[in-house]
Order: structure tokens, then sequence, then C-alpha cells
């Protein structure tokens, strides 16, 4: 990400008007690890905001407070955010994060995708559709389907269990 990119989420954030915790790692602006959020960001999301460089991500997407999961679209943020039940604001930029993107915002429907062009005006339309519209409503109901169906799949019963029993029954113990 760029020191612009950085910005252009901040102040979209920030003009949304509604609380949120955003983790950025010290890794996360390319070329610049001493960038730096203004002293103007911080007085504007004063009482309503939480940076930090680190968070147990699954147990925040599990808490009942979370609206909507801004992400990179990794595998693992992606399990994590659909097991969580919360739509996501999707901004891939490579490895398999682009496919993930495209499944949640196009075949799943329980996320949308910021541009590669990051705008601080589209990341604040984008969280106010996810939070208060008609978009994120849809987007909420369908994620809380593949959450109930993967929460069946990984009880002790559920699909997940019986494929890894079938798989030691025929791999390891034929």
């Amino acid at each position: 990400m760029s020191k612009e990119h950085l910005l252009e989420f901040a102040w979209g954030l920030a003009n949304t008007g509604y609380a949120f915790l955003w983790n950025v790692r010290p890794d996360l602006v390319k070329g610049d690890d001493e960038a730096a959020l203004p002293p103007e960001f911080f007085a504007a999301t004063e009482g309503r905001s939480m940076l930090s460089t680190w968070c147990p991500q699954e147990k925040v997407l599990e808490h009942e407070a979370v609206g909507i999961f801004l992400t990179h679209s990794g595998w693992n943020s992606s399990l994590e955010g659909i097991c969580g039940g919360i739509p996501m604001v999707c901004w891939p930029f490579f490895a398999e994060q682009q496919t993930n993107c495209r499944y949640k915002c196009t075949e799943w429907g329980i996320g949308m995708e910021i541009g590669e062009d990051v705008r601080r005006t589209e990341v604040e339309a984008m969280i106010r559709e996810a939070m208060e519209g008609a978009k994120g409503r849809e987007m909420r109901r369908r994620v809380q389907e593949l959450r109930d169906s993967a929460l069946a799949s990984a009880r002790c019963d559920g699909r997940s269990m019986r494929n890894v029993d079938r798989l030691i029954h025929e791999v390891l113990l034929a």
C-alpha cells in the first residue's frame, strides 16, 4: 500500500462518522516504515477510533459490535469474516486475494470491492452502503447463511468431520 492509499483509507473511514478498529501493521506502507497518519485524522476520529498493530482478528470478527470488515481478502481473513457473519469491503492486491474477492463480491454476494485507485469518497460510500444500505442488508443476510453452513459443516456430525473420517479410513487405515 502506498502512503496515499493509507491516507485515502484513513479519511474514508473518518468521514463515515462510525466507530472503528483499524489494524495498521508497521510494514503496511510500501517503502515507508515511518508512514504516519496526520494529527488531524486523530482529532477527527477521537473517541470513536482505535488503531493497533495487531488484534485477535477471529475474536474481533465474532463480536456483535462489528458491522463490516474492511479486508485485503486473504483466504484466512475471508473465512474469519464468513464465520463471524460479517459483510466485507474488499481491497485485494496480490496472490489469491483477487480470486477470493471475486467470489465474495460476485458469486456469494457478501462483499463489495474497492477499486485499485482508492479514493476516500469511494471508501466512505462503500462503508455507508454496507452499514446502512439495501445492498448491505442483503450482504448481511447472505453472509449469515454462509456462516450457518460453515458452522454446521464443522460440527462433530458435520460434512467436514465426515470427510476427515473418510480420509483417515481410506488412506491411513486401509
